[in-house]
């Protein structure tokens, strides 16, 4: 029996854009890597003390929640403890710029998908592909479009974490009761006034689950990009695993735990606020 030759077309596909559009990807990743630069560079000019006074206080002032808040502060002050104040910043900045590339781009797509059959139709076999296909199959190909580092650790983890905010979004306008809808009709209003004054204030919550989901995901990302350059947090993962040293693996896992736990329960909160 002839073998059908997928995983050759896959590969010339990804030959012929990597040498055709490789100016594209270039001039892509000098831009995010100044991007990153700058980004980590500020977060790292506060000293660590202040910065986590700072984060402190506005995850009690975004929750109003003791508990949480110092959670944070303690849960910061043992990261810094432990020396890993550098590649939390750099794991937090990661993330960051990962969870707002895939919101930018998600969230438009799950309102246009609940706003059009078609679309939606389309979409949803792609989204089923995306969230079954394993993490590790992403960094092929990042590394031949951005090459080993943050910017293609970035790129894997926009794809795999971008799901469940389209998803989400989609899922949120789409439970908006219909009643509401035909009275906004009724009124008058057009698809944008029901857009931005009733669908998606209505879907907010759903839309934060989203985020939250996405943010998770991103983290869950940190330690598999690190095989290909994106340190941080991760990068201290692997490399206790590739020297054996199990306690400095523990120590940066439980850093990545904390941050986990301190964006979940602050977006977790948010999105309840928004009910």
């Amino acid at each position: 029996m002839p073998r059908i030759p997928l995983g050759s077309t896959i590969e010339a596909i990804i030959d012929f854009l990597v040498t055709h559009f490789s100016f594209l990807t270039i001039a892509f990743t000098r831009i995010m890597e100044n991007v990153i630069r700058y980004l980590e560079n500020g977060l790292l000019f506060l000293p660590p003390w202040l910065f986590i006074v700072i984060v402190a206080g506005i995850t009690f002032w975004l929750t109003r929640k003791w508990g949480i808040a110092l959670f944070t502060l303690l849960g910061l002050l043992l990261i810094w403890n432990m020396g890993l104040w550098v590649a939390t910043i750099s794991t937090i900045t990661l993330v960051l710029i990962a969870t707002l590339t895939a919101l930018s781009i998600g969230v438009p797509i799950g309102i246009l998908a609940a706003l059009n059959n078609g679309v939606n139709r389309v979409v949803q076999p792609i989204l089923d592909v995306m969230q079954t296909m394993p993490a590790f199959v992403y960094l092929i190909p990042a590394i031949p479009f951005f090459g080993l580092g943050k910017v293609a650790a970035i790129f894997a983890t926009v794809i795999f974490s971008m799901p469940p905010a389209i998803r989400l979004t989609c899922l949120g306008i789409q439970q908006v009761p219909r009643e509401l809808v035909e009275c906004a009709d009724a009124f008058g209003s057009n698809k944008w006034q029901k857009l931005f004054k009733l669908q998606l204030p209505l879907a907010t919550p759903t839309i934060m689950a989203g985020v939250n989901q996405t943010v998770m995901l991103g983290l869950s990302m940190v330690v598999i990009a690190a095989m290909i350059g994106a340190r941080g947090l991760g990068g201290e993962v692997w490399r206790a695993i590739q020297r054996l040293q199990m306690g400095s693996g523990f120590e940066a896992g439980i850093g990545i735990v904390i941050v986990a736990i301190i964006l979940d329960r602050v977006l977790q909160h948010v999105g309840t606020k928004k009910r």
